[in-house]
């Protein structure tokens, strides 16, 4: 086997470099406007999402007619118990929650 070309080199040590001071690198971060805009559509999609999932297991034109849950008898029985329903509404509220803590804790991140 020692006619054949070598298709790799060999590998040559790796160079230690020196570690670069922190006024090289430059993070570039979003402008303020962008972050606080993310921050009110992540607030408002979260309380959205959180109302919606609060209300609707006690929505009962909704979830007691829904034709998904009726055709299928051992989804309806699980579903339609009180129990499971505060907890999807649980669910909700700490959606709620979240979306509420996100803007509480909300500090500008400035490059």
């Amino acid at each position: 086997m020692s006619g054949q070309p070598q298709l790799y080199s060999t590998p040559e040590p790796d160079v230690e470099r020196a570690p670069s001071s922190d006024n090289d690198v430059t993070k570039r971060t979003a402008p303020v406007w962008l972050q606080r805009l993310s921050l009110f559509v992540l607030v408002l999609f979260c309380v959205y999402l959180g109302v919606l999932v609060m209300v609707l297991p006690w929505w009962t034109r909704v979830w007691d007619r829904n034709e998904f849950i009726l055709a299928r008898p051992w989804l309806a029985a699980v579903l339609h118990n009180g129990a499971v329903r505060g907890m999807i509404s649980g669910l909700g509220l700490l959606d709620i929650w979240i979306g509420i803590s996100e803007a509480v804790h909300y500090r500008d991140y400035r490059g």
